[in-house]
């Protein structure tokens, strides 16, 4: 049986390059990059051209890239920092942010009693730019924190138009850019975000290792405290060898972006074109137009085959999933789709299909025979 894997925006497969780099540097520089001596000045360096690898695909200075575990340690970190230690009294975000962001936002206004806006979503799940504007009229010291892709339905944040309204209204940015980097161009040095976060993981990269970009003179102090790692302010010995694996995807993503960005965006359009065929009463959650490698659908199936529609496809060998990985040992429906689906329609099956360069149209092929078959 062929196994068909798509569920990218969960983690994606390592690329073999990857590996055999970070098979490397566990070999051969397994030294602390924290000693003095050769061998941890020779793991040393790899941390550092790391940095510069990584701080160079997104134009930014490598000071402004702070290693950390994951997107989830990063968005925590940033979250609590601007308001314990930067001022800020208010968080503007949105309902459909990962928990990542969400919980951390709650535990903050439970923790230090500030307050919380959730900026209005569009029935296509876009932000309501408008009512952004609107929110940041306040007088009032603010951290907007909104995503740049969606991780469930694939809807994309204008980052440049929100980070200059941020500006605007002297409000600090911060994005979750989990699902973007690696998969589109970005340019730090245009986009005016203070804050972003990544995971190696999202771009055929280890897990266990991200980074944040803190812009320059933030003010933003650690998390929790050690040693002098990552100037201080991400203590703990740095995963060399999982590093190294980040920037070495991250080089590779950019350098294929073209190339697997016109394959991706084929298969999806592939994808909606049979199910157009097949299931001519499917919809889209969201909106088609949204990012190339993640389509979320809402099938035209009875409400009793929602809740072993993943068991009948994963029995065929095939990985979809129904939301985030983070919450999918949860029973409760998606708390993004809860923001744009009525209650009917919240009880029928949404899947979420993410794709990458590692699949073909065959793949699609076996996930509709699948879909007919349930």
């Amino acid at each position: 049986m062929k196994k068909v894997y798509l569920d990218n925006a969960s983690t994606t497969q390592l690329r073999p390059e990857v590996v055999q780099e970070m098979s490397k540097v566990l070999l051969e520089a397994y030294g602390n990059p924290s000693s003095t001596h050769s061998f941890g000045r020779n793991a040393k360096s790899i941390l550092e051209l790391s940095r510069k690898a990584i701080a160079k695909q997104l134009n930014a200075s490598s000071q402004e890239i702070i290693f950390t575990s994951c997107g989830t340690e990063a968005n925590n970190w940033i979250l609590r920092s601007t308001v314990k230690d930067l001022g800020v009294k208010r968080i503007v975000t949105s309902k459909i942010e990962h928990h990542a962001v969400l919980f951390t936002v709650q535990a903050l206004q439970n923790e230090f009693e500030i307050q919380v806006d959730y900026v209005e979503i569009k029935p296509n799940g876009e932000i309501d730019i408008t009512d952004l504007v609107d929110l940041l009229s306040q007088d009032i010291k603010t951290l907007v924190s909104l995503m740049h892709v969606n991780n469930e339905i694939g809807t994309v944040l204008d980052l440049v138009k929100v980070g200059r309204i941020c500006q605007q209204h002297n409000s600090l940015f911060h994005s979750d850019m989990v699902q973007s980097i690696g998969k589109t161009e970005i340019d730090l040095q245009i986009l005016p975000v203070d804050f972003m976060v990544a995971s190696a993981h999202k771009f055929h990269g280890p897990k266990g290792i991200g980074f944040a970009f803190v812009r320059k003179n933030s003010g933003i102090q650690p998390f929790f405290y050690g040693g002098d790692q990552e100037k201080g302010l991400r203590p703990g010995t740095e995963a060399v060898h999982q590093i190294a694996g980040m920037a070495k995807a991250l080089e590779l993503s950019y350098t294929n972006l073209d190339s697997e960005k016109n394959h991706i965006s084929d298969l999806k359009n592939y994808l909606i074109s049979q199910l157009e065929v097949e299931f001519p009463n499917f919809e889209i959650n969201g909106t088609q137009e949204g990012f190339y490698t993640i389509v979320n659908i809402l099938l035209p199936f009875s409400e009793d085959k929602s809740s072993m529609i993943l068991f009948h496809l994963d029995m065929k060998g095939i990985a979809v999933s129904r939301g985030s990985a983070c919450q999918s040992g949860s029973v409760r429906p998606s708390h993004v789709l809860a923001e744009l689906l009525s209650s009917e329609d919240l009880k029928k099956p949404s899947l979420r299909i993410s794709f990458s360069h590692f699949n073909a149209k065959e793949d699609l092929g076996l996930l509709i025979e699948g879909l007919k078959s349930i």
